[in-house]
């Protein structure tokens, strides 16, 4: 294995070997640490490993920074004002010597402790506040997905695949759920992939995944499926829950079936 490819790997990115325009921002985003720069709420956001261990310090400390996904927004910039503000400095949420010097003190006894993020998942916070479902991909099971949800709520369809434009308009939608469906050429089954990164995942990703294995499993089609977390563009940038979805070539008399079976497992996600 090369050593792109480890990166890769480790980084939960699509394993080409290549340095491609993501691999090479995650490269640049793994040379930060903690320390080295300002940080602070700019536009466009400030990425980076140190921003990631910001959220996780913050998070331990009981402050909500939003997902752990190294990105610095604005739920990470209130958070950072609110540690400020609670330890008497001033709450103008910019990472300054004086507030990391704080932070590192604060967080020096706190390094086994639960993060606040993982707390609010489990209780039920944040939850969108609409049932409206993105699906979004050049793909036969995408559009029919589409076209059997028609009987159960809202659902955009976007062919368009490009992750920033897909996470762009999900987000301003306040969208529930997010499918980035793709059909490829080397694979077969079907592969669900939800965010994980940075010392966390996506419970609300993973459950859904799980779930629609289960249901897939007893779709008549015998699709062989695998689930795992990955930090692939599209799931890192939608602040919902996302899953990614790769399929090899499926036969046309199976691609209702599985639209079917998706829809079951979208409802009931919905609902709950």
């Amino acid at each position: 294995m090369s050593v792109v490819e480890a990166f890769q790997r480790a980084r939960g990115l699509a394993i080409s070997g290549v340095v491609d325009d993501t691999t090479w921002s995650r490269l640049v985003e793994a040379g930060w640490h903690l320390g080295q720069r300002l940080l602070f709420l700019a536009r466009p956001n400030l990425r980076g490993d140190d921003v990631a261990e910001l959220q996780v310090r913050l998070a331990q400390l009981g402050f909500n920074p939003g997902r752990i996904d190294g990105i610095f927004g604005p739920l990470l910039g209130h958070a950072l004002s609110d540690f400020q503000k609670n330890r008497g400095l001033d709450p103008d949420g910019v990472l300054t010597r004086a507030t990391l010097l704080e932070v590192l003190r604060m967080t020096s006894v706190a390094r086994d402790r639960r993060l606040v993020t993982e707390a609010r998942d489990v209780a039920g916070f944040d939850r969108p506040p609409s049932d409206l479902i993105v699906v979004a991909g050049v793909s036969d099971l995408a559009t029919a997905i589409a076209r059997t949800w028609e009987h159960h709520g809202t659902m955009t369809l976007l062919v368009d695949r490009d992750p920033v434009a897909v996470a762009a308009l999900a987000n301003e939608s306040n969208a529930a759920i997010v499918l980035d469906v793709e059909e490829v050429n080397d694979g077969l089954g079907i592969h669900l992939n939800y965010w994980a990164s940075y010392r966390s995942h996506s419970r609300r990703g993973a459950e859904l995944a799980a779930a629609l294995a289960g249901e897939l499993a007893h779709d008549g089609t015998q699709s062989r499926v695998e689930i795992s977390g990955m930090a692939l563009p599209v799931l890192r940038e939608t602040k919902m829950t996302t899953l990614h979805v790769a399929h090899g070539p499926l036969p046309h008399d199976q691609i209702d079936v599985l639209a079917s079976a998706f829809c079951r497992v979208l409802e009931e996600a919905i609902r709950s």
